[in-house]
C-alpha cells in the first residue's frame, strides 16, 4: 500500500490491481486529471482492504479477477468492517467484459464497470461520475446489468433459494467454512474475527437454515454444493 498526500477538495482515488505495471499506467493517465489524486493502491486482497479501511477514499478502482477471492473478496472485506462514517463508491476496472464477471461484481457492491480498454480521459469522468452518485458502465455492459435484473440475462444465476439467499455475506462464509470442516477456531483465524463472533454466525446459519445441527447442515450444505 502506498499514500500521498492530497487536497482535501479532490476525490481521492485507491487503485486495486495485481499488476504494478498496469497501476503504474493508470496513475499516469489520472496525473493530469484535474480534481483526482490517487491516495493509494495495492496488489493483493489483503493489501487492498487494510488500505481502504486506513485511507478511507473516495472511490475505489477495483480489478476483478486477483489472487485469493478477487474484487468481491476486497468488497466483502470492507463492507463487513466498516460500520461507521463514509463508505467508499467501488467502480470495477476489469480486463473482462463477461456477463457473469459484470452481474457478479455488481451485485456484490460495486457502483459500476469499465474494461480496461478505457483511456485516461474516459476513466477520469467516470470516477467523478460514480462520486457523485451516478452508475457508470463502459458501453453495452449496462445491457447486461439491465438484463440482469429484469429477469432476461443470458448470464447463469443460481435458483432461487429462500433460506440461502438470507444469509449475510459472513454468515455464507461461515457455512462455507463449516462445510468444509473447519473448527469454530479455524474459521476465526480464516476470518480473522473472535471465536464467539464465529459462533453467533453459526447460530444464525442454523436458525436462518432451519436445521438441528452441525451434521444437517452439512448435509444442506452438500446439496447445495456449497463447501
Amino acid at each position: 500500500m502506498t499514500a500521498d498526500p492530497t487536497d482535501s477538495a479532490q476525490c481521492r482515488i485507491f487503485l486495486v490491481d495485481d499488476h504494478a505495471v498496469f497501476r503504474s499506467g493508470v496513475r499516469a493517465e489520472l496525473a493530469s486529471e484535474p480534481g483526482i489524486a490517487i491516495a493509494g493502491e495495492a496488489g493483493t486482497v489483503a493489501e487492498a482492504v487494510e488500505g481502504i479501511l486506513a485511507l478511507r477514499p473516495d472511490v475505489v478502482l477495483l480489478d476483478v479477477h486477483m489472487p485469493a477471492g478477487g474484487g468481491a473478496a476486497v468488497l466483502r472485506g470492507v463492507s463487513d468492517a466498516i460500520t461507521d462514517g463514509p463508505v467508499p463508491v467501488f467502480l470495477a476496472l476489469s480486463v473482462s467484459d463477461a456477463a457473469e464477471d459484470v452481474i457478479a461484481t455488481i451485485r456484490a457492491g460495486a457502483r459500476g464497470y469499465v474494461t480496461k480498454t478505457i483511456d485516461g480521459a474516459a476513466l477520469a469522468d467516470a470516477v467523478r461520475r460514480v462520486a457523485d452518485g451516478d452508475a457508470v458502465f463502459s458501453p453495452r455492459l449496462a445491457g447486461f446489468v439491465l438484463d440482469s435484473f429484469t429477469g432476461k440475462s443470458a448470464a447463469p444465476e443460481p435458483p432461487l433459494d429462500p433460506e440461502l439467499d438470507s444469509l449475510t455475506k459472513r454468515e455464507l462464509e461461515v457455512l462455507r467454512l463449516l462445510a468444509r470442516g473447519y473448527t469454530y477456531r479455524e474459521i476465526a483465524d480464516e476470518l480473522f474475527i473472535s471465536i464467539k463472533t464465529v459462533e453467533t454466525h453459526a447460530s444464525n446459519v442454523l436458525r436462518k437454515t432451519q436445521q438441528s445441527n452441525r451434521n444437517a447442515l452439512t448435509r444442506w450444505a452438500a446439496t447445495r454444493h456449497i463447501g
